[in-house]
């Protein structure tokens, strides 16, 4: 471990009140975004980063994650009616934020999809490496990598981050064969 001496003039750098303070070594997502593929490209795109990143600071937020111990957070001291922290909201904002949080969550991972949420959930929330996600839903070796960003992709669509390719002209034209005066006859059922 390298430590740093600092001097007199340095101050230390503050987070917002606001923000949570995230380490950006511990998510897959960032160690795919560092490696190069053999272009040169990242492994994943600054969009797909985005996205999966607002995906899991949500999931966090909303507090998703399985508690293997007890919560302390109901317990902090308190000195004149004001907690330490996060003391400037409410206990009710608290509630609401997070609940409109896990609801960003819910609807992020249905507008993904059932085939693609399971991916996001263990890589991008629960922060499990993708051989972990391979091994756990049944791939075969170096297809997370595809899946994910299939599924980050679908992600950033979902938030606004990627447009989705518009029609090609050819697809949206309709196409019959038959004569110019051709009009399909359709059976009508008797008494409608």
């Amino acid at each position: 471990m390298k430590h740093r001496r600092s001097s007199p003039g340095d101050a230390p750098a503050r987070a917002p009140a606001n923000r949570t303070q995230v380490n950006a070594d511990e998510s897959p997502i960032a160690w795919l975004r560092r490696r190069k593929d053999r272009n040169g490209d990242p492994m994943i795109s600054q969009t797909q980063f985005d996205a999966g990143e607002r995906l899991r600071a949500d999931f966090w937020f909303a507090q998703m994650t399985p508690r293997t111990t007890m919560n302390w957070s109901s317990m902090t001291p308190s000195q004149s009616g004001r907690r330490y922290g996060a003391a400037q909201r409410t206990g009710a904002e608290m509630t609401d934020n997070a609940v409109a949080a896990a609801e960003r969550v819910r609807r992020a991972l249905a507008a993904v999809g059932p085939e693609l949420s399971g991916v996001l959930i263990d890589v991008c929330c629960h922060l499990r490496g993708l051989e972990e996600a391979e091994r756990a839903a049944g791939w075969p070796q170096r297809s997370g990598k595809i899946v994910l960003q299939l599924a980050l992709t679908s992600l950033a669509r979902h938030y606004g981050l990627e447009r989705s390719a518009a029609p090609a002209k050819s697809a949206v034209a309709v196409r019959h064969w038959g004569s110019e005066d051709y009009r399909p006859l359709f059976d009508v059922p008797e008494g409608t």
